[in-house]
């Protein structure tokens, strides 16, 4: 399997894409906050500038249309953008539930009595890449806690701690934790979730804490919003960011509408205020399924890599994700970012029909491999 190294820049999306052999390695119209009782109380909405809707089928269409760059290209740009500077990477995967419906536990293909306690089976097709990268964010859907008590509705998701060591073991570092299933099992169930991923050593963030990471001479920040959440507190956490020194800062949105292939108007409007008031990339998750990615003001912005390893549903009706990674070309006299090349590695939730929660790479080539990346919004133009 071979990812693709993205290197050009556009206006909604533009893509050169590198073969690499070397590296191998699936919403509510107003914005809510929620209250201490674990409700949603109304807030000011987010409201798009009166431009009317975004064209959808167009801006899936620009995405496919900028690939031009060829492959030799992309090698010259990539020597001249790397002399006398310093890189690293950083890896996005999808929401992660590390468990099944708290009501289902009891199914033979419950995620419990599939998995048996393993704590290297969900990600054993990719801990080689995510281990060799330099920090990984996931999405954490759910809550980890040994509660039982929880809101009624349709799905309550409860991760056991021990669970963790899954995320330890891949080399996953860092998780957001802004999305809808945190508070499953109210405000003392996400108590535990912030202790338990703190006992693991797994940084977390959220839309009321923001969070940094270390790498070499670089901090990276990284906060969380939620759909319904107000947007306001994501520019604070912005804020925040800035003022701690940081030299990149990531969004993880939990947005849009489920089972949709594109992003609606408020995820995109939402994704560049994000990005003018200084966030690096955003990467976005919740709809189940993979939505085109843009860049804007030379900046990526994924709005939907779908679920990675998801035990919420026993069967997938589309099991397609993507381990996103982004290499950051920093200037190391100033520290500034000059440059951000973008990696995307097709995969599959499951390795079996149903959901086995066991993502896999789907085999370079094959017409589920090239999907994947029109989904995405990709070419394979320098094959």
């Amino acid at each position: 399997m071979k990812p693709f190294r993205l290197f050009k820049s556009g206006s909604i999306i533009s893509l050169a894409l590198l073969l690499s052999l070397a590296g191998c390695m699936a919403a509510p119209s107003e914005t809510l906050v929620t209250t201490e009782s674990g409700e949603h109380a109304a807030d000011t909405p987010i409201t798009p500038e009166p431009t009317g809707d975004i064209d959808q089928d167009a801006l899936i269409e620009a995405a496919g249309m900028e690939s031009e760059t060829t492959a030799e290209t992309s090698d010259e740009t990539t020597a001249e953008t790397t002399r006398g500077y310093e890189t690293f990477t950083i890896s996005f995967i999808g929401d992660l539930t590390l468990c099944s419906d708290i009501r289902g536990g009891h199914s033979a293909r419950s995620f419990g009595n599939v998995v048996n306690g393993d704590m290297d089976y969900c990600f054993q097709n990719c801990t080689d890449i995510l281990s060799s990268d330099d920090l990984t964010i996931a999405n954490l859907e759910g809550a980890v806690t040994t509660r039982r008590s929880h809101k009624d509705k349709q799905f309550a998701f409860a991760m056991p701690p021990e669970n963790l060591q899954m995320l330890v073991n891949a080399g996953i570092e860092a998780v957001n934790l802004a999305n809808n299933h945190t508070l499953d099992f109210f405000e003392a169930g996400y108590q535990d979730t912030k202790d338990n991923l703190d006992e693991y050593g797994i940084v977390w963030s959220d839309q009321e804490t923001s969070a940094t990471y270390q790498i070499g001479d670089y901090l990276i920040g990284m906060y969380g919003i939620c759909d319904w959440d107000n947007a306001n507190s994501a520019y604070r956490r912005i804020e925040e960011l800035q003022g701690k020194g940081c030299d990149i800062i990531i969004a993880t949105c939990h947005w849009g509408t489920e089972a949709t292939y594109s992003p609606n108007s408020k995820q995109i409007y939402l994704a560049h205020q994000l990005i003018d008031r200084g966030t690096d990339i955003v990467i976005g998750g919740h709809p189940h399924r993979l939505q085109p990615i843009e860049k804007y003001n030379g900046k990526w912005i994924a709005y939907s890599i779908s679920n990675f390893c998801f035990g919420g549903n026993l069967g997938l009706s589309d099991p397609d994700t993507v381990i996103l990674q982004c290499e950051f070309v920093m200037d190391a006299d100033t520290g500034n970012c000059v440059d951000y090349r973008l990696n995307a590695i097709p995969f599959s939730q499951t390795t079996t029909s149903g959901n086995d929660f066991c993502p896999k790479p789907y085999e370079w080539g094959s017409e589920r491999y090239y999907r994947v990346l029109k989904r995405l919004g990709w070419s394979d133009e320098d094959e």
